[in-house]
C-alpha cells in the first residue's frame, strides 16, 4: 500500500481499500474521488440502489455501463455521486 505511481495514496482500512487520488486544485474532481473495492460489484449496487443510492451510466469512448457496470480490464465499476456532487465508485476485481 501506500504511495503508487500514478499518484494516488491507497491504504487499508478494516477490510476494505481506500484509493485517495490527487487533485492540483481545491474545485470538484470531475473524476471519482474515491473507489471501494467490493466481492460483487452487482450485488454491492443493487444493495445501495435499495437505500436510494442513484447510479451513473455512461456511453464514453472506452468507458460505456451496462446496467450500472462497466467492465474495465480486470475490474467491474459503477459510479455514483455522494451529497456533495463528489464521484464515488464500488469496483470488483475479476
Amino acid at each position: 500500500m501506500g504511495e503508487q505511481p500514478d499518484g494516488k495514496f491507497v491504504f487499508q482500512c478494516g477490510g476494505s481499500l481506500i484509493a485517495l487520488f490527487p487533485r492540483g486544485s481545491p474545485t470538484k474532481a470531475d473524476h471519482t474521488a474515491l473507489s471501494f473495492e467490493v466481492q460483487d460489484v452487482v450485488a454491492e449496487f443493487a444493495a445501495l440502489e435499495d437505500r436510494g443510492v442513484v447510479f451513473n451510466d455512461y456511453d464514453l469512448p472506452g468507458l460505456k455501463t451496462v446496467d450500472h457496470v462497466c467492465v474495465l480490464g480486470a475490474a467491474k465499476a459503477a459510479w455514483f455521486h455522494d451529497t456533495e456532487g463528489d464521484i464515488l465508485c464500488v469496483h470488483e476485481l475479476i
